[in-house]
């Protein structure tokens, strides 16, 4: 390891310990977790570790803050299990050599082989559909067709959407390069620009722009709207789901896989079978995100404001990183900032 790179480990540790918790408090036969992912996870944790007596030790950070971590650590890292967001970033983290392959009948079982990597090395274990929000007083959810359609100049001045650098937004357009080529999905995202769309720094200024008059359709999160929606079941935007009539909704999700060097690997793959089937509706319901595990129902909001019988595009979610870098260049041609 090369003295910049404990330096770094080292500026890292200082910012996870100040972000982070213990669950176990320095227990050898706890599963250690670095998440990129911080909705709610003590509770799923916690209830881990009581139906199965494992404790679980956890670190939050960025997702590039972790994988960097772990990569400095090499065989001697503390993280058993790296859980994230987005499939770009599990993608990213597999390609890095992070990851050991599981061999696991319960998570090929419960968990959809569109969202998994398809030799085993991560999971999904909740899904996040990135789809159309717009505002009801000028939008008829009837004119929202496909992310291309939003290219036509019906909609000039209308769009809001997140920026070039944020992953989700990276992650769907390297969706649009997989399923339609790369001159293809260069010809859509010019078209947003051309439409004149607003880039906002985040799915919630999405959502309050269009509540605000700003805009009239974006692209978010679904869960992001879930919980404007709990705080205030009056807040102004609809959402409909994409490419019904067409390849199917863009669809995301939160997973995790066990480190190539961990200690305890048996029990990080528990954590993660327990994750995606008895601790699922705990996991995916406490994010209102849609569950990976189609024995268990989505939270009660989400399915009464959205619904839960929707296309969802049948792209394998590891392509999400296969074209993220293609994606990046194409947003930076297109003038997409």
């Amino acid at each position: 390891m090369t003295r910049p790179r404990l330096l770094l480990a080292t500026m890292s540790l200082l910012t996870l310990l100040i972000t982070g918790c213990a669950v176990g408090g320095g227990d050898e036969d706890a599963v250690r977790v670095y998440s990129g992912r911080h909705y709610d996870l003590e509770v799923a944790f916690e209830r881990f570790a009581e139906e199965t007596g494992i404790n679980v030790e956890f670190l939050f950070g960025s997702d590039a803050e972790l994988r960097e971590r772990i990569q400095a650590e090499g065989e001697d890292t503390e993280a058993d299990v790296y859980l994230t967001v987005d499939a770009g970033n599990l993608s990213l983290a597999a390609e890095e050599g992070l990851f050991q392959p599981l061999d696991s009948a319960v998570l090929d079982e419960v968990v959809p082989e569109n969202i998994r990597h398809p030799d085993g090395l991560w999971y999904g274990l909740s899904q996040r559909v990135r789809t159309f929000v717009y505002d009801p007083d000028d939008v008829d959810p009837s004119e929202l067709g496909t992310y291309a359609d939003l290219a036509d100049p019906a909609w000039d001045g209308r769009l809001c959407m997140r920026n070039a650098s944020n992953v989700y937004q990276q992650s769907l357009v390297a969706s649009l390069i997989a399923n339609h080529g790369y001159e293809r999905a260069l010809e859509i995202v010019e078209g947003w620009v051309a439409n004149d769309v607003q880039i906002l720094g985040s799915d919630i200024l999405v959502l309050e722009t269009i509540a605000q008059g700003g805009c009239d359709v974006g692209l978010t999160n679904h869960y992001y709207l879930a919980r404007l929606l709990e705080d205030d079941p009056d807040f102004g935007v609809d959402l409909a789901f994409a490419g019904q009539d067409a390849e199917g909704v863009h669809v995301n999700v939160s997973g995790a896989g066990v480190t190539r060097f961990a200690d305890n690997p048996d029990l990080a793959q528990q954590l993660l079978e327990w994750l995606a089937d008895d601790g699922q509706d705990l996991f995916a319901n406490s994010n209102h995100e849609y569950p990976v595990n189609d024995a268990v129902e989505p939270d009660e909001l989400v399915v009464e404001e959205f619904g839960s019988d929707f296309s969802a595009d049948p792209l394998n979610a590891a392509e999400y990183g296969s074209f993220n870098a293609d994606a990046v260049r194409l947003m930076a041609e297109a003038g997409f900032e």
